[in-house]
């Protein structure tokens, strides 16, 4: 089955040195802190990359590694233990910012995997490349309605025949990213369960499914900023 290749290698812990993977945060032989460790996210709490994450048991061992490296309990410790309880406890907090969120474990993973997503992209062509095609019509009469109600707007005016057409575009699309998210939901299933070309071909599909999530939520961001001016 397809694996991320792990970044996390042996090395010997600065207190006992005994060789451990430098994926953990405390040496798992004299307990010791160590300093912020390779490999990514899922690795700092002990996780194989997935997608479907049981969140309660995260967040439960997210807290149990923040007590751990508080700095009040490394107040006379060597410095260099001072020093390691913030830089592990700013990564922590990284790695579950991102892990707990939905679409940015998505993003991260695919990001891990080597895809190319939304900022990432090298290029404006690039990035016009993946715009749906069957919303190109549909969001240049968007642009134009948008143009005219802050045209109407700048000039002291109610349109609410343009503003109902707007509201009704809006709904339109956040429908339409409600479907993309149950489309995601069934990619990280299919991913974590899959094989590699399974995996390859789901890869693939979600890095779609986000550029065109973005594309619709920024739509939405455009459309509810205007209605709101």
């Amino acid at each position: 089955m397809f694996k991320l290749v792990d970044s996390a290698v042996p090395v010997a812990c600065w207190s006992c040195s005994i060789g451990h993977n430098d994926s953990t945060l405390f040496c798992p032989h004299c307990s010791k802190i160590q300093p912020p460790p390779g490999g990514d996210y899922f690795s700092v709490f002990g996780l194989e990359p997935r997608l479907n994450l049981d969140l309660p048991a995260l967040e439960h061992e997210f807290h149990r590694l923040s007590r751990k490296l508080h700095p009040d309990r490394f107040a006379r410790a060597e410095e260099n233990e001072k020093e390691w309880s913030l830089a592990d406890t700013a990564l922590l907090n990284d790695a579950y910012r991102t892990l707990k969120d939905p679409l940015r474990r998505t993003e991260y993973l695919l990001k891990l995997l080597g895809a190319e997503i939304g900022d990432g992209l090298k290029s404006k062509a690039e990035k016009e490349a993946r715009t749906p095609i069957y919303l190109l019509e549909e969001v240049f009469d968007l642009n134009m309605q948008l143009e005219e109600m802050r045209a109407a707007r700048a000039s002291g005016e109610a349109d609410p025949v343009l503003a109902s057409a707007l509201e009704q575009a809006k709904r339109k699309f956040d429908l339409m990213l409600q479907t993309v998210d149950e489309e995601l939901r069934d990619e990280w299933s299919a991913w974590d369960a899959g094989d590699d070309a399974e995996r390859a071909t789901s890869q693939k599909t979600m890095v779609a499914l986000l550029d065109r999530r973005r594309y619709l939520s920024n739509l939405v961001r455009d459309v509810t900023e205007t209605l709101g001016a």
